[in-house]
């Protein structure tokens, strides 16, 4: 019987393959993204402490009153805002890109071109 993967775990080991040689430090900490069906998720990372600098998610309150769609380009590039803002006030100015296993399209390249232009660089 020929057993095909699944998409997550497919994603999964994709995202392992990339967490190889993406490592976020105190001075380059990691933007880590997540999306799943319904919501988009993003937090800076400090990989050598374990700790999480600064977060957004389209499930955050203020974020989810002035969105249409929480699951739409729209709502990722809103959060790509919000977290780059977070991370400002954090003093984070550059940061690792991590796309979490994801393709670099859609919801996943809205946050990213929203977090660059409001000022984060990677």
């Amino acid at each position: 019987m020929n057993k095909v993967p699944d998409r997550r775990a497919t994603r999964i080991r994709r995202h392992s393959r990339l967490r190889g040689h993406l490592e976020g430090g105190p001075t380059r900490p990691r933007l880590a993204v997540f999306r799943s069906l319904h919501h988009v998720y993003a937090q800076v990372i400090d990989d050598a402490s374990g700790r999480t600098l600064a977060a957004a998610s389209s499930t955050d309150a203020d974020l989810r009153k002035s969105l249409k769609s929480a699951s739409s380009a729209e709502g990722a590039a809103a959060v790509g805002k919000s977290i780059a803002e977070r991370a400002r006030k954090a003093g984070i100015e550059t940061v690792v890109f991590d796309r979490g296993g994801f393709p670099y399209h859609g919801r996943v390249k809205a946050l990213a071109e929203a977090a660059r232009s409001a000022g984060l660089k990677f």
